[in-house]
């Protein structure tokens, strides 16, 4: 085979550094950007964030009259803190001998005899105290811990309840059986547990039952719900009947089979639903009120207002710092040699450049795309969800002329923040369901309206996804049964049969 040199002439997409740039920084979150922001600052000596130095003269006059009292009241202040270091001088050379007396009294103490070196009006509100500094959420084992060690117990009854305590998850419950705990203690501490029970370990369940929160540590939700009826006065209508079907019919109860119900507890009616809504006003889940988590906020990236009648959007100026070129090193690059230190400027002077530039891109597309969802949507800004209209990734594509996979990347974990709320910029695409009348309802739609029929409905005959399709029929929406009960399991909303309720 014989070798030989060919030319040929191509053409290529090449994925340059600020394409790749440009496109990573689209797809970000606002958290995410927020961190790739400061990174680039803390690596990137040529960027720096810019802040508003322009005042109104108005405010500048007023900046500088306020300056001059300022400058007035130090130069008050300072000569008066001087003729009083002077008195408190003189007072310490000459008389400090007389303030101390020749003997102290053997159980005296400092304090009795001097002040405090701390002024008068000093509170403990002025110092930072390293208990009020700890920003560590209790958790649940910690509240029971706590309890604890304010309940008199012996030493073994104490380990037992703190492995006790050990095996609740965050919900309440004790996952861990009473035999497991009694053979670990009998083999980590034959001594001491060789002859113990499991009566013993049992009593000291019953001691941690009892701590707050009510219902803790119960091993099943028939225990949960009787330990919180236990608590209960005595004086409380129906208590014995909820304890009984608590702990005899709950599975019933939970099939929502109420004519069994009432044949096994031989309650009429009325009284079967002041019992179902007794235990219903318990908590299911105790260890929920303790173990509670920081609230995550989401910051919306766009903010759509009415301004006069026309919606507009802008984008959130909190989400991201002005950035900007360092002028001072700037300035530094203009010499002629090509020392180091001038080559590492300009690397990332140029770094820089394409940094902010890719910024600004992004800003750009995001508000692009949110300036045509919301002229596409704005019917639902106006009359809420059972207005939104059909859209599809291709319809902003096709409007912005962009490519989808752009679309895309600019509408995942990005929001906005409208008056109806703040929504991640999907929501606002749904799928086409054909009418009758030849057009098209959004899916979103469609889920607004079976939940105002579920809302709206007679809570002893539920509608069954069956008749909720005959409805949306009647609206003109066709839509199939296997539909219907695939948006009712997206909304978590229960089938009839669990949704059926006593009048």
């Amino acid at each position: 085979m014989k070798q030989a040199l060919q030319l040929k002439i191509g053409q290529q997409l090449t994925m340059t550094p600020q394409l790749q740039q440009a496109i990573r920084l689209l797809q970000l979150s606002t958290l995410d950007l927020q961190q790739e922001i400061q990174e680039a600052l803390d690596n990137n000596p040529m960027l720096e964030t810019g802040e508003d130095d322009h005042e109104a003269p108005a405010e500048q006059e007023q900046h500088r009259d306020q300056q001059a009292a300022d400058d007035s009241d130090k130069l008050t202040a300072s000569a008066s803190d001087d003729s009083s270091e002077q008195d408190d001088s003189q007072l310490t050379d000459d008389n400090w001998k007389e303030d101390i007396p020749d003997e102290l009294g053997i159980d005296s103490s400092w304090d009795d005899t001097f002040q405090s070196a701390l002024p008068s009006s000093a509170s403990r509100d002025d110092f930072d105290l390293p208990q009020e500094n700890d920003s560590a959420e209790e958790t649940l084992q910690d509240h029971l811990l706590w309890q604890l060690n304010l309940t008199p117990m012996s030493d073994s009854d104490q380990l037992i309840a703190q492995a006790i305590i050990d095996g609740i998850e965050p919900d309440g419950y004790l996952t861990v059986s009473l035999e497991e705990i009694l053979e670990h203690f009998q083999q980590s501490e034959p001594e001491l547990f060789g002859e113990a029970e499991l009566d013993e370990v049992e009593a000291v369940l019953h001691r941690v039952q009892q701590f707050d929160p009510a219902g803790v540590a119960a091993r099943d939700l028939s225990e949960c719900l009787l330990l919180q009826l236990a608590q209960l006065p005595k004086e409380t209508p129906l208590l014995k009947e909820a304890c009984a079907l608590a702990s005899q019919h709950l599975a019933l109860l939970g099939s929502r089979d109420y004519r069994q119900l009432m044949r096994k507890t031989r309650l009429k009616e009325a009284q079967l639903q002041q019992v179902i809504s007794l235990i219903q006003s318990l908590n299911p889940k105790p260890g929920a009120t303790i173990a509670s988590g920081k609230a995550e906020y989401v910051i919306p990236d766009v903010i759509v207002q009415k301004i006069r009648g026309v919606w507009t959007v802008a984008l959130n100026p909190d989400i991201s710092p002005r950035l900007r070129i360092n002028s001072s090193y700037a300035d530094l690059i203009r010499r002629a040699d090509n020392s180091a230190d001038n080559t590492y400027l300009k690397n990332h002077l140029q770094e820089a450049r394409w940094f902010i530039k890719s910024l600004l891109s992004r800003n750009e597309t995001l508000l692009k795309v949110a300036r045509e969802i919301v002229n596409r949507q704005s019917d639902f800004l106006e009359h809420g969800d059972e207005a939104m209209k059909p859209m599809v990734l291709h319809d902003i594509a096709e409007a912005v002329e962009m490519h989808e996979s752009t679309i895309s990347r600019v509408t995942t974990q990005k929001y906005m923040h409208t008056p109806r709320g703040i929504f991640e910029l999907k929501y606002f695409f749904s799928s086409h369901v054909s009418t009758s009348d030849g057009g098209a309802a959004s899916s979103t739609a469609i889920r607004a309206v079976i939940k105002k029929l579920v809302a709206a409905e007679n809570p002893a005959k539920p509608l069954s996804d069956n008749k909720i399709t005959q409805l949306l029929e009647e609206q003109g929406i066709k839509v199939a049964r296997r539909t219907i009960a695939k948006y009712r399991e997206a909304m978590a909303i229960p089938p009839s049969n669990e949704r059926k309720r006593l009048v």
